[in-house]
């Protein structure tokens, strides 16, 4: 059996973690983001976009692997203004200390052996040593399996919602929060 592994992404992985998001999001989230935002993804500027994401000091890009295979990647970092405000604009009194996991995506095909809660691991490995002792990630309402996911290590939502705009669908989000310190099951 090839043997799992997550480790910091380097520039030649954003191939793959372009490869991955691509067929991830034609064969999962097709129906939720839209026709224009997956033909988005045929831009030629969006592996150097990748490429770039991996090299910003203050982003960890990791990638999930089972044997030579790259299955998967997140991506997490301090969690912008933006990302952390309430419906009012107010900011948490722990916004300094507060991260974001931007993206966990594991290709379908490779779903259900673990990458998945390896790579949010590594994720909030890396949050923790940036200073930051808990975490929010945006999830689709109608995204049953990541709203599962989540809620199986004790992310819940916190009440706040937005509404995104792809240009071909109107995809509603709930904001999830919890903690840095995550038991996940073997």
């Amino acid at each position: 059996m090839a043997r799992p592994d997550v480790h910091l992404a380097q520039p030649d992985d954003a191939t793959e973690i372009t490869r991955i998001q691509r067929e991830t999001w034609r064969t999962a989230y097709g129906d939720i983001v839209g026709d224009d935002a997956i033909a988005m993804l045929d831009d030629p500027g969006i592996e150097q976009r990748w490429s770039e994401a991996i090299a910003h000091p203050d982003t960890d890009v990791f990638v999930a692997t089972e044997g030579s295979f790259t299955v998967g990647f997140t991506v997490s970092g301090q969690a912008p203004e933006d990302e952390l405000a309430g419906p009012n604009g107010e900011l948490p009194d722990d916004a300094a200390h507060t991260g974001l996991i931007a993206t966990v995506l594991v290709e379908p095909r490779w779903g259900r052996r673990g990458h998945g809660g390896r790579l949010l691991a590594a994720a909030a490995r890396a949050l923790r040593s940036r200073g930051a002792q808990r975490a929010i990630t945006w999830v689709s309402e109608s995204d049953s399996a990541t709203l599962a996911f989540y809620r199986s290590i004790g992310w819940d939502p916190d009440g706040t919602v937005r509404t995104l705009d792809t240009g071909g669908a109107r995809i509603r989000e709930m904001r999830l929060a919890g903690g840095l310190e995550l038991h996940l099951k073997s």
